[in-house]
Parts: C-alpha cells; sequence; structure tokens
C-alpha cells in the first residue's frame, strides 16, 4: 500500500502554484511593471483619440466588411516553415477588409490605410490570424509612442478635431511617425480593397522542418490592377464606396492575392516596424488567396474573430517587435469590451436597409 502524501509538502506546493498565479496576473495587470502598458490601456488610448467610445465596435478598425474563402497553397512555404499553412494543398480562410479609424460610421473617402485580417482553419486544430495593412510600415515603434501619439490626437472640444499643433509637434520629435505621415500623404491611395497589397507590418520568425529559423516578412499582392484614388476629391465619394465596390466585385468574379515571403537580410531590423526592408531580398510565391463571397459584418461571420497576429501555428512564432505583444494585447481588450457590449449593426447594413448602396 501506498504511503499517503505528507501533508505539509502538498499545501506547500498548492500555496507555491496559487502565489504563480496571482504572481501571473500581476504581471498581466501591469501590476509589477507601472509603465508598462497593457491591453486595456492601449484600449482607453485608441477610445480617447476616437473622440467617445462606439459600443459594440472594435476600438481600431471599427468600420468593416466580411470575406471568406481559401488559401491554395503551392508548397514552396515549406521551404520556410513547417507551418501547416505551407505544404501544397487549400484551407479555408475567413477574413475582414477595414479602413483605419475608430468610427464604425465614417466615411470611406478618407485619407486612411486599409486593413485586412485574416484567419486560416489549418488542419489539426490549428488556426493562423493575421493583421495586415496596406502601409508597409507602422506609425509607432514603442508601445509608448503609440499610446502618446493617440494622446496627441484626442480631439479639441471646440473643434471636435485633433490639435494640430499637438500632432506637429509630435510627429517633429518622432520622425518614423513622420515618415508614416508623410508615406500616407504621398503614396497613391488603392482605389478598392480588391488592388491593394496588404503587408504584414512586423516580422516573425520562420522555422522550418530541419529547425533552421529565419524571420521573414510578407505581403498579399494583388492580381487586380492597381488603380489609384483622386485624394483631391474623396469627399465627394459615397459615404461606403469601397465596401460597396468589393461586395459587388465578389459576385462578378473571385479575387486574388498571393502570398509572397520576404527573408530578412543581415542586419534588417526586426524590432522595429516602423523602419522598411530596402534592396533585394530574397521571396517566395507560397500560393495564393482566393476570396469568393463577402457580406456586410451583420450579415457575415467575421465579425466576432479577433485578428491577433499572436495566434500562431507551429513552426511560426513572434519576432522581437514589442508592438506584436501591444497590437494583441488590445485586439483582445478591444474584444472583450465589444463582447460585453452586444454586437451593433453596422454602417453598410444601415446604408442599405434605408435604399443607400447597393
Amino acid at each position: 500500500m501506498p504511503s499517503p502524501t505528507p501533508r505539509l509538502p502538498r499545501m506547500a506546493l498548492i500555496a507555491a502554484i496559487l502565489a504563480l498565479v496571482i504572481l501571473v496576473f500581476a504581471w498581466v495587470g501591469g501590476f509589477l511593471s507601472p509603465g508598462r502598458v497593457g491591453g486595456g490601456g492601449l484600449a482607453d488610448a485608441l477610445q480617447a483619440a476616437n473622440g467617445k467610445v462606439y459600443p459594440g465596435f472594435r476600438r481600431a478598425h471599427a468600420k468593416g466588411l466580411c470575406v471568406s474563402g481559401r488559401f491554395e497553397a503551392n508548397g514552396a512555404g515549406a521551404a520556410l516553415s513547417r507551418a501547416s499553412l505551407f505544404p501544397a494543398g487549400s484551407v479555408p480562410v475567413i477574413g475582414r477588409f477595414s479602413t483605419g479609424g475608430g468610427n464604425p460610421m465614417a466615411p470611406d473617402g478618407r485619407v486612411v490605410f486599409h486593413a485586412l485580417g485574416l484567419r486560416f482553419v489549418l488542419p489539426h486544430g490549428e488556426r493562423w490570424h493575421m493583421a495586415l495593412d496596406h502601409t508597409p510600415i507602422f506609425i509607432a515603434s514603442t508601445v509608448a509612442d503609440f499610446v502618446a501619439l493617440q494622446n496627441a490626437a484626442i480631439p479639441d472640444a471646440k473643434t471636435g478635431k485633433p490639435d494640430p499643433a499637438k500632432m506637429k509637434a509630435f510627429a517633429a520629435s518622432h520622425p518614423e511617425t513622420q515618415a508614416f505621415l508623410d508615406y500616407m500623404k504621398t503614396a497613391p491611395l488603392p482605389s478598392s480593397f480588391a488592388n491593394g497589397t496588404y503587408y504584414s507590418i512586423d516580422a516573425f520568425r520562420f522555422v522550418d522542418a530541419q529547425g533552421q529559423s529565419r524571420l521573414v516578412r510578407w505581403q498579399f499582392e494583388p492580381e487586380t490592377p492597381f488603380a489609384a484614388l483622386d485624394k483631391a476629391t474623396l469627399d465627394k465619394q459615397p459615404s461606403d464606396f469601397l465596401f460597396d465596390d468589393l461586395l459587388a466585385r465578389t459576385k462578378q468574379a473571385p479575387l486574388r492575392w498571393h502570398m509572397i515571403l520576404v527573408v530578412a537580410n543581415p542586419g534588417d531590423r526586426t524590432d522595429n516596424a516602423t523602419v522598411r526592408w530596402t534592396g533585394p531580398h530574397r521571396q517566395i510565391d507560397a500560393g495564393t488567396l482566393i476570396l469568393d463571397h463577402a457580406a456586410t459584418e451583420t450579415q457575415g461571420d467575421c465579425r466576432d474573430y479577433n485578428y491577433d497576429p499572436l495566434i500562431l501555428p507551429k513552426g511560426v512564432a513572434a519576432s522581437d517587435d514589442p508592438i506584436l505583444a501591444a497590437r494583441s494585447a488590445a485586439y483582445s481588450a478591444s474584444f472583450r469590451r465589444r463582447t460585453k457590449e452586444g454586437p451593433r449593426v453596422d454602417a453598410v447594413t444601415s446604408a442599405h436597409a434605408t435604399g443607400g448602396g447597393q
């Protein structure tokens, strides 16, 4: 007959586990590092910059549209990663196109970035979520700078708009932010969600079947020919023209993008999403994203997913970029808040119900 476990060591073990759990909660909550900004703090900063809370909607990328389709891998990506997305074959995908900002009713005719969230359903119960923007660089390099930028963008009580002097002062002291603003001002703005290139922004660590590790960024390049919007006439465009355009295009034919993997060169920054990799790089076309269905958020099935860039399959891991963890934490906090508030009818569905749009 086995001897019973001594009572004192067992209680000590339970106490140690409880202490560890408390420490984890304290770390996650930021109590061990008061200067660290958690997901709740980031969501608060985004809400403040929005000027108000829009219950039921994401705190960023608030205006969106659901899409679905498949990814057809050609097998070439397996040279860089053992992720189950890359062996030749097809996997289903759900996605969400969105425009930048936290106002879910904002008009599409603005100089803002376009974004694409993707959720790949992989074999053996794995998932890969991506949060991509049509800009190849991010607006801030650190979490503290991102929060400071949101604070500078808080609308003035009299004008309802950010104080230009505060924004100018912030950009002057943050050249990486000024570079992003210059990019948005000078780069052509895609005329459709369908003809934009969407970038991973951050670098990720790919691990192949032999255990070799490489740092990689990627981008989805469209087969639809590029065309640019006239930025001077954006305010004359219909309020939901980007979203209505995508709904119409997917009814006519599937939309296709090639997933291009870009391997870092020695010396490339992998810890700073504001720095673009330039010059020749090894590139691999890993397959084709095919989107053949679109629906408004109210009618579709993308709204209740969180496109957290750290939901990764085996063979892909986070890099040393601190923005990655911040994006993950902010998306989670936003998800918790909007889930508690309950869903609301999106702008495109509302417009169609009242005779607008399609």
